[in-house]
């Protein structure tokens, strides 16, 4: 038989690989979405999410999903693409790790919507692995935020901070999906239904792409993000929201790696101070009660 502990530990490097992945994803589409602007590269990454995605989920011949589960995917969906939108354009205004350190009030918003949501009761080690987290990120980021350093601005960092706080529900609602849906049709509605979302918008904002590097880009974005959300999904399916909202903060980690190779955003020693008090939530969440 299978030790519970064994078990959690496969759940959280499951989930710390999807948050990985995700981090990717957000480098990427920082790049694309300094050449294109937020909404088209959004639009073109969601387009080939959705290409992606019906490839691998429409030949199992699947079901329509029941009424409320099709109103669950409709409702993350719509909250994905705001959500994800704001958090596209604050990242052109602001450096790749900031955005993510801002983006941490989202574990603290469903730490405690675990609650009244999920029903779900707040352990001690998961309030403490929160503070930790938190408390890691304040370190790395709070001079920035604070000081008004240059590289950083109020539009760019308020535009992540309400998306983060949108991203503390759709948690919530990622582990109720979660509960009720497969990775895979979790990623084909939610790719398909932000894509038609923004196909409203088109007409408008629409441009196309005209380098293969873009078109590249919105590719590999894509693959990650669908990767990464079937990761996730998997992950959430078999534990509380509570016990790995501390995984999120992983992403810091990931996010100073690749703003520092890719865009030239330097790593100092409140980073890896930081980045060590992320770590030891993770540690004492993975840990349970």
């Amino acid at each position: 038989m299978t030790s519970p502990i064994r078990d959690m530990r496969y759940v959280f490097l499951i989930a710390t690989l999807g948050i990985l992945l995700f981090s990717v994803m957000d480098a990427v589409m920082k790049a694309q979405a300094l050449a294109l602007g937020a909404f088209n590269a959004m639009f073109w990454r969601m387009a080939m999410g959705a290409l992606f995605v019906s490839v691998l989920y429409l030949p199992t011949r699947p079901r329509l999903a029941s009424g409320a589960v099709l109103k669950i995917h409709f409702i993350r969906a719509g909250l994905t693409a705001v959500m994800a939108y704001l958090f596209f354009f604050g990242l052109t205004r602001i450096p790749l790790a900031q955005a993510i350190g801002l983006s941490f009030v989202a574990p603290i918003v469903t730490l405690f919507l675990a609650v009244p949501m999920l029903g779900e009761q707040i352990g001690a080690n998961a309030k403490l692995a929160a503070a930790l987290g938190f408390g890691g990120v304040m370190t790395v980021v709070g001079g920035e935020v604070l000081g008004g350093q240059q590289g950083s601005d109020l539009l760019g960092m308020l535009s992540i901070l309400v998306s983060a706080v949108l991203y503390g529900v759709n948690l919530i609602l990622q582990r109720m999906q979660a509960l009720i849906a497969k990775p895979l049709e979790i990623a084909f509605y939610q790719n398909l239904i932000v894509f038609f979302l923004l196909l409203l918008a088109a007409p408008f904002l629409i441009v196309v792409p005209t380098e293969s590097a873009h078109w590249g880009g919105a590719a590999l974005a894509a693959a990650l993000a669908v990767a990464s959300l079937m990761l996730m999904s998997h992950a959430y399916s078999q534990a509380e929201a509570q016990r790995l909202v501390a995984v999120e903060y992983t992403a810091f980690i990931w996010a100073a790696i690749l703003g520092w190779w890719l865009f030239a955003e330097p790593v100092t020693a409140r980073t890896l101070l930081g980045t060590g008090l992320i770590v030891l939530g993770c540690l004492i969440s993975a840990r349970g009660q």
